[in-house]
């Protein structure tokens, strides 16, 4: 239970929902309110089939590259790292992101904004290291369930908590996934480079 609640909980800093929100407004705005819901609903299922997919050819994947576990672990803290940078510190606006006509099918709701390079490399990580893949892909419907809610919410929780509320709950879920990018980093090079294991922090 714990391992289950600590990767939906990865996972949701990672689909990072609150700080869509602008961006999925901005690209739904010329939508009606029965379309937006559509378009979450069937872009969140792609996105969830896509992270689900990485779960059961993560191991293709990175025997096919020949890629050790170690340096997805190291190339996964380096990504982790500078999307929690730029959550807290933002660069650019939602609108100029979203310059683009249409339905927005896959591309960029489905893939990257919820299942970017990041989740998906996390994904593969937790799939190689896990013992219990049922537990994963639990962990990876809910964390898709919950993102999911927060979109499908979010025209009210923008007028709820406005720019400034949105953007603080960010800027503190991007701190605590900085901490958790430089901890897959010393992970990772510590077994690279058979380095001895850390004293945790009392």
């Amino acid at each position: 239970m714990q391992e289950l609640l600590s990767t939906v909980f990865l996972l949701l800093l990672l689909l990072d929902p609150l700080g869509n929100i602008p961006l999925l407004l901005s690209l739904l705005r010329g939508f009606s309110p029965s379309d937006r819901q559509r378009i979450v609903l069937r872009e969140s299922a792609i996105a969830g089939g896509v992270l689900l997919l990485f779960v059961f050819v993560g191991d293709w994947l990175l025997a096919a590259m020949r890629l050790s576990e170690q340096a997805l672990e190291i190339s996964g803290g380096l990504i982790l790292f500078m999307i929690a940078l730029r959550m807290v510190f933002p660069v650019g606006s939602s609108d100029e992101a979203a310059d683009m006509d249409g339905d927005p099918l896959i591309v960029p709701l489905a893939i990257p904004m919820i299942a970017g390079p990041s989740a998906l490399a996390t994904v593969l990580l937790n799939a190689r290291q896990t013992e219990h893949p049922t537990s994963l892909v639990l962990a990876i419907v809910i964390a898709v369930i919950i993102n999911t809610l927060i979109l499908l919410s979010a025209g009210r929780l923008a007028r709820l908590f406005g720019k400034a509320g949105l953007a603080a709950m960010e800027r503190l879920m991007g701190l605590i996934l900085t901490t958790i990018a430089v901890q897959m980093l010393i992970s990772g090079v510590r077994v690279a480079f058979s380095l001895p294991p850390q004293p945790m922090i009392p």
